[in-house]
């Protein structure tokens, strides 16, 4: 049946895919994002202009008639101030729970992230009852956690309905952040292996991303009961070697595997002082972004893949394809994983 939606954050690569998939399926789709998008526009779309950390009566009108709101825009960085960061993943999660209501939407699926409860230790199979960690090393988690709560505490019965996803490294045709900066980082001679280069991680394909975030909504419209006010772990369900998957793409692109590497120890010393430094910058009005963040470390160093369980149960999400699967749809049938 054909329904209104909007993307808040259309014009990014996670919600531009969801957007393309809502056309395709024949749906009405507002996009709500600061940027203006002429292939969206293309697409039939409503793209509108809009800042979320605004007050939403300057913009919430633009999500009436809409029967869902899929939340995915966020400031994505391991560095930079904590204001910046509270005010585009708090103060615009806020906004967007308040223009919903204002505007009589009934559904809200928000795209969060694992990181929410990344506490710095091995994270193995956890679900979702893992708790949030008591501290952070870095804002972006930080705030997508507040901003996570705050969605989930706004599930009510019989007005807005809420999930929470945590899709981890999410990648795929059109990625925008993930593999350009490992390849960037790579052609610029900046990558070096931190730690065994041994731990395990989860990765999501965009195609299943996307569908994870239709499979959430879905579940509002016809089983509310089932998903409310929840939050769920996405991926592949197919845990790999972070650094050989990083390889894989590397030959992709043409480039030598990652063949130096730097103990984790001492890359969290590196990265205590380069943060020091960048504090220091800040507090001057110098902005400098440091080359390691001690969540940057953690989170090349660490095992941390999840349980996807709950999500097939509740929200009848399922991966379309393996991780091997997927670098050939990314990157052509000549790339062969070799991750096994």
């Amino acid at each position: 049946m054909k329904a209104r939606y909007a993307v808040i954050g259309g014009g990014g690569f996670v919600g531009g895919a969801i957007v393309r998939k809502l056309r395709e399926q024949g749906h009405d789709v507002a996009s709500i994002a600061r940027g203006s998008y002429p292939e969206l526009d293309a697409l039939g779309v409503a793209s509108h202009r809009a800042d979320i950390s605004a007050d939403p009566s300057t913009w919430g009108h633009l999500l009436k008639g809409c029967s869902g709101v899929f939340h995915t825009a966020a400031k994505v960085d391991m560095w930079g101030r904590h204001g910046d960061f509270f005010k585009a993943n708090v103060v615009g999660t806020r906004n967007v729970i308040e223009a919903c209501r204002r505007a009589g939407v009934q559904r809200l699926v928000f795209t969060s992230s694992p990181s929410v409860v990344h506490d710095g230790r091995d994270l193995c199979g956890i679900d979702e009852s893992y708790p949030y960690p008591r501290r952070f090393h870095a804002f972006y988690p930080m705030t997508k956690a507040q901003a996570e709560q705050e969605v989930r505490a706004a599930d009510a019965a019989g007005s807005l309905r809420t999930v929470a996803l945590r899709p981890h490294l999410i990648w795929g045709p059109h990625d925008s952040h993930l593999v350009p900066t490992i390849v960037e980082r790579a052609r610029k001679g900046r990558l070096r292996r931190i730690g065994s280069g041994e731990n395990l991680v989860d990765l999501t394909f965009i195609d299943d991303c996307v569908s994870a975030h239709l499979c959430a909504m879905q579940t509002l419209e016809t089983s509310p009961e089932r998903a409310g006010g929840k939050a769920y772990f996405i991926s592949q369900g197919e845990p790999v070697r972070l650094w050989a998957w990083i390889d894989d793409v590397l030959r992709a692109h043409g480039m030598r595997p990652v063949s130096s590497s730097v103990p984790k120890g001492v890359a969290l010393s590196l990265a205590w002082a380069m943060e020091g430094i960048a504090a220091g910058l800040l507090r001057v009005g110098i902005q400098v972004k440091p080359l390691l963040t001690r969540f940057l470390v953690s989170e090349m160093a660490t095992s941390h893949y999840f349980s996807i369980q709950n999500a097939k149960r509740d929200l009848g999400f399922v991966p379309s394809c393996s991780i091997a699967e997927a670098l050939e749809r990314t990157f052509g049938a000549s790339c062969k994983s070799r991750l096994s």
